[in-house]
């Protein structure tokens, strides 16, 4: 049995069931006439060794406890948006429905962290029908949702294909190469949005 003891399925099942529900929302806003609130979605459940490498690191103990309550990130849920105002309404929108609250915010786009990572972070408490860690009926799951542009996912997956490479030479070169590009792509988008806005207007 791993990390997850009995919960590694529902984990997957809620997965599946907040993804449909963020599918649902991005839906209504199309039928609205509204644009859609993503381009695409990416979702996932930590494996189990990635999560007991996590309590590891947190010096928490290897328990279903702390990879379902101390760690907020079992189940993570990437909204890839084509625009920085689409975040802003999937973040009014996420904010104000029934099957879930959002309980943390990390704001990584106004204050971006020092290499450059730009995105933002919303910890949702789900409401389920599946007992939960605590013995609960419908049970509470944390996900995680990291909501970014295109521009910014792009920056992410590069950075972090690079960060993984053992042995790179010149890193303090590369990485203020990287922060200089990240700054150009938050230019972009705020360009971007710009003409988005005046186009609009028209």
């Amino acid at each position: 049995m791993t990390i997850y003891g009995p919960y590694e399925e529902t984990l997957n099942n809620i997965l599946f069931d907040v993804e449909k529900r963020i599918r649902q929302l991005n839906q209504q806003e199309i039928d609205k006439h509204q644009p859609k609130l993503y381009e695409h979605l990416i979702g996932r459940v930590k494996t189990p060794a990635s999560m007991e490498e996590k309590c590891q690191r947190k010096n928490y103990p290897l328990t279903v406890e702390s990879a379902l309550r101390k760690c907020r990130d079992a189940v993570g849920i990437r909204i890839v948006c084509n625009f920085i105002s689409d975040i802003d309404r999937c973040l009014a929108i996420l904010r104000n429905v029934d099957w879930c609250s959002v309980i943390k915010e990390k704001d990584y786009i106004s204050n971006a962290k020092p290499n450059g990572y730009r995105s933002y972070h919303l910890i949702l408490d789900v409401i389920e029908d599946y007992r939960d860690v605590d013995g609960h009926l419908p049970g509470h799951f944390y996900v995680e949702i990291q909501l970014r542009t295109i521009a910014m996912d792009s920056w992410a997956s590069l950075e972090h294909e690079i960060k993984y490479k053992h042995n790179v030479k010149n890193p303090e070169r590369i990485g203020k190469e990287l922060k200089h590009c990240a700054d150009q792509l938050a230019s972009c988008d705020i360009q971007m949005e710009t003409i988005r806005q005046l186009i609009q207007e028209d």
